[in-house]
């Protein structure tokens, strides 16, 4: 790999300098990519699209969820219409899409403020109000939940668009003779969560939130077993590989949370250790695996003076919660693995998802110690709260194309990012603008095995990412690296949000206060950002070439630059067939596609509009190489 990539140092040194390298690095608009991140939740959402839809390009879909349920198996039936696809498919997963809605309404709780100074917050609360409208409606009686609606198998059969469905959208369940404490525990949580930010703005919503919340809780707690031996089809795409146990405390913080009961702080409290909520030492945080998130939540407990006469096992959960941020950190006794570039790292399939859910505990981590005047004490020495922030913006801006292949892994920000999304509406062109049907098969024939960029631009979309040496490969059937899903956005509009507010001081062990929401518009905006234009260039020069060091190292005694480099076409006419001379150049370059002795625009990019520019980065020791241009086109 390293040959690969000409690297002229050692893989020890490569990794040390990489690693550190998007601490020092800046400049990226937290806000745009806030926006984008809750923009995309429209695109996934089913049933009836409301008036005020800013997605164009999607339909109405899934309008019979629930009635045929009913009809197969004898029940009554039930409206199941609305909801989330969580992922490129057009299945609805009530596991992955509780974890969603808890971990957006955590977002909006530790930083509403920040969201509402962006303009932000009223997008936020619908989005998470398209997902508990749906909740209340899979939760019709006390001991039933709808977990799923579609199956996997029949689903991933068929390359089709939501609007076009035909595969099975029967619906499955848990009850009391088929529990299911994980969903239903997770389900809870989100209710009690969500609870929490309707509190202001639509007290009765949140008290019917919370009424579904308490009977969730009751039907996990009292029926216990793991959901996917109750709905089998769910095994094979998200299996409770760690049991209910988690859930269970989750649910319960979240209850104590919004309701400051103190039969949850002591459920907390009284099965911290039955339930292993002092006993597991996590190096991740997911839709499965809640552990690190109950110890987070009980640690804010407990720096808020809050957890009674639960102080001593409420100190064994900060201690896992600690060993959590240490493993992040690297300053822990185990790990957690980290690409060269810095990424962290767990598994091949959709790793982001466990990048955004850490960078978020490290975020708000680090707002709590900073507020209770505390810092981290790691195994390899104390860490100060800011610390776990810089961490936790490295890992967004290396999200956001601070990277070894100086590529966005946000679809629609930056000018380098995955144009062949593995997601069915994505790829498919909009009914909208070709009603004609297409089918199960023919799908994958059309559209499916197209290698052209999505029709659909899914903005906001934060895919599966790269591999363990940061190697991505933008594909429709590489689903493990360019498949999106919601639970990678949720946990990333808080630290989003929280990048974006700056230090300005705020306490996070307060209570929440959310500010008044702005109205939302009807329809999207797309005034550009107040600045100044390009100049025009005098035909002699229309293409400018700004250079500038963004962090600097030092490795074994040398001294290493990372430059940036910013072609742009200041010229009225657009610039085409570029052709680029980079001599004196001593290290590896990312972001520009190189044939013979010269560099060309990347894949993704076939021109320049005027006054549009083109980015790439390079590392080497030595001043700046140099960059002419030696021959392009204006059409």
């Amino acid at each position: 790999m390293l040959k690969n990539l000409g690297l002229c140092f050692s893989m020890g040194s490569l990794f040390l300098l990489i690693a550190i390298l998007p601490l020092a690095l800046a400049g990226h608009d937290y806000r745009q990519a806030l926006s984008k991140s809750i923009l995309f939740f429209e695109a996934q959402r089913s049933g009836y699209l409301p008036r005020n839809q800013r997605v164009q390009w999607r339909g109405h879909s899934g309008l019979n969820d629930g009635k045929i349920s009913g009809k197969l198996l004898g029940m009554v039936q039930v409206d199941l219409v609305g909801g989330y696809y969580d992922a490129g498919d057009n299945v609805k997963f009530g596991l992955p899409m509780a974890f969603t809605v808890t971990m957006m309404s955590w977002s909006i709780i530790e930083y509403g403020k920040q969201m509402a100074s962006s303009g932000e917050l009223g997008h936020a609360i619908s989005a998470v109000k398209w997902g508990t409208d749906y909740l209340i409606k899979a939760h019709p009686q006390p001991y039933v939940l709808y977990g799923e609606v579609g199956d996997g198998n029949t689903d991933h059969y068929c390359w089709q668009r939501p609007e076009d469905m035909t595969t099975s959208r029967a619906a499955y369940r848990i009850d009391a003779s088929h529990p299911g404490s994980d969903l239903a525990g997770e389900t809870a949580a989100a209710m009690a969560a969500a609870s929490v930010i309707f509190r202001r703005y639509n007290p009765s919503y949140s008290a019917e939130l919370l009424k579904h919340a308490y009977q969730l809780f009751d039907f996990a707690n009292k029926y216990r077993g793991k959901y996917d031996s109750s709905i089998t089809v769910a095994q094979k795409y998200y299996r409770s590989v760690s049991g209910y146990a988690d859930e269970l405390l989750w649910a319960a913080a979240w209850l104590y949370k919004a309701t400051n009961n103190y039969y949850y702080l002591n459920y907390l409290g009284n099965n911290g250790n039955s339930l292993g909520g002092t006993g597991w030492a996590m190096t991740e945080f997911g839709w499965d695996v809640k552990y690190a998130g109950v110890q987070t939540l009980v640690a804010k407990f407990l720096m808020q003076g809050k957890s009674g006469h639960n102080t001593a096992i409420f100190r064994k959960y900060q201690e896992k919660a600690e060993f959590f941020m240490c493993s992040c950190l690297g300053k822990g006794t185990r790990n957690v693995q980290r690409t060269p570039g810095g990424l962290i790292f767990r598994q091949r399939w959709n790793n982001m998802q466990f990048v955004t859910s850490a960078s978020f505990l490290l975020t708000v981590y680090s707002d709590y110690l900073s507020s209770a005047g505390k810092i981290l004490r790691c195994a390899s020495g104390n860490v100060a709260p800011s610390q776990l922030l810089s961490f936790a913006k490295s890992q967004v801006d290396y999200i956001l194309g601070d990277n070894p292949r100086a590529t966005s892994y946000m679809v629609g920000y930056g000018n380098s990012f995955p144009r062949q999304v593995h997601h069915r509406a994505a790829s498919i062109v909009s009914i909208k603008q070709n009603p004609s049907f297409v089918s199960c098969r023919g799908g994958y024939a059309t559209w499916f095995s197209r290698k052209a960029s999505d029709p659909n631009l899914l903005t906001g979309a934060l895919v599966g990412g790269p591999d363990a040496y940061d190697n991505f490969a933008d594909q429709r059937d590489n689903h493990e690296q360019t498949e999106p899903a919601t639970y990678n956005n949720a946990p990333l509009l808080g630290t989003l949000a929280r990048l974006h507010g700056g230090n300005r001081g705020y306490n996070q062990l307060r209570p929440a206060e959310l500010l008044s929401l702005k109205p939302i518009a009807s329809q999207p905006k797309h005034a550009p950002k107040p600045g100044t234009n390009p100049a025009p260039a005098s035909s002699a020069n229309p293409i400018a070439i700004v250079q500038k060091v963004t962090t600097s190292w030092i490795s074994k005694g040398k001294t290493y630059y990372r430059y940036s480099t910013k072609v742009t076409n200041k010229s009225s006419k657009k610039l085409k067939n570029m052709k680029l001379s980079v001599s004196k150049l001593h290290g590896p370059l990312w972001g520009l596609t190189k044939s013979g002795d010269f560099y060309f625009f990347p894949a993704w990019i076939n021109s320049l509009a005027a006054g549009r520019s083109v980015e790439f980065v390079y590392i080497h020791s030595s001043s700046p190489a140099e960059v002419t241009v030696s021959n392009y086109t204006l059409v």
